[in-house]
């Protein structure tokens, strides 16, 4: 029995068969349940999946990270004995000890949901184009200034079991983190920052958000915003 045994990792995949493998390898050292939901990829990435044991939810098309995200929330929540749920990138960029700091935090009891900010880290380094896509997505966000968060956008989080059930992903695409920050800005749970370090890697900058798809994640909510 592992000391993690009630944390399911969920993870998005989309074309990540170059790194998926060691990234979920690693994962697996320290918390034995992961799910990946490979979200219609066309390369090899549900093969380099099956290949670490871990629990593996497809897709035929691709729908986007949100959707993905959904399915492995409700995926793990069928399965026995998970009370917390953490969101995390497949493409090697998140780190186990911050994963680790977020869920002491959350054990503690002072918090329902925990969330990574890389602007609190001191030490980190984001690009500037990332930098601007996020400081302009808070500066956006009646939502995420109401929660006074400093980071819009990390993929970085950990769910208590009453979140997780509770939260419904509607919006497919990159707009999900927004929305997901919507809800929680709506309710009484209880929301906490912890800084992280972001692996700025050579093939996660390649894979990375850029400037046109910040300007699309306002465009989905503004359209979001008039439908409701």
């Amino acid at each position: 029995m592992s000391d993690n045994d009630d944390v399911w990792i969920i993870m998005p995949v989309y074309h990540e068969a170059a790194v998926v493998a060691d990234v979920v390898t690693q994962v697996q050292e320290t918390f034995p349940n992961v799910v990946c939901v490979d979200d219609g990829s066309l390369d090899d990435s549900a093969t380099q999946i099956l290949g670490t044991g871990a629990h593996l939810v497809r897709h035929p098309v691709n729908l986007g990270q949100g959707a993905a995200l959904e399915t492995g929330l409700r995926y793990a929540l069928a399965r026995e004995g998970g009370r917390y749920f953490v969101t995390f990138d497949a493409d090697g960029q998140h780190r186990v000890e911050d994963v680790l700091a977020m869920l002491e935090v959350a054990r503690s009891g002072a918090a329902d949901v925990v969330l990574g900010s890389r602007f609190l880290d001191p030490s980190g380094s984001v690009p500037w184009l990332r930098r601007l896509v996020l400081r302009t997505a808070v500066l956006f966000s009646p939502a995420t200034r109401r929660l006074r968060l400093t980071d819009a956008h990390n993929g970085l989080r950990v769910l208590t079991r009453e979140v997780a059930e509770r939260v419904h992903i509607t919006m497919n695409g990159m707009a999900h983190a927004s929305e997901i920050i919507a809800v929680l800005a709506r309710s009484s749970w209880r929301v906490v920052e912890v800084p992280v370090t972001i692996l700025y890697t050579d093939y996660s900058r390649s894979k990375g958000q850029s400037l046109i798809n910040g300007v699309n994640i306002l465009f989905d909510l503004s359209l979001r915003n008039r439908s409701t």
